[in-house]
């Protein structure tokens, strides 16, 4: 037998099919990133709720408005009568 013969036989050997196990490591892990996404999600609805609360009380100034257009891009918002 070559060295990297050996070497292949070696590395690779493949575990018993009673070894393998899915753990209750990456079970805790994926419960925990879990978590995190409704945590962000909570935090995320909270803080457009600030958002909408602070327009509504007149913080933001109304001619940084902008309305969407055709193209999908953001232009200044424009009175209807004027050209």
């Amino acid at each position: 037998m070559t060295l990297v013969s050996l070497v292949v036989w070696v590395a690779d050997k493949a575990p018993e099919d009673e070894d393998v196990v899915a753990g209750w490591t990456a079970f805790a892990i994926f419960g925990l990133l879990i978590a995190a996404v409704v945590f962000l999600g909570f935090s995320l609805v909270k803080q457009l709720r600030k958002v909408d609360q602070a327009e509504e009380a007149g913080l933001y100034d109304p001619s940084d408005r902008t309305r969407p257009s055709r193209q999908g891009k953001g232009e200044p918002a424009e009175d209807a009568g004027e050209e």
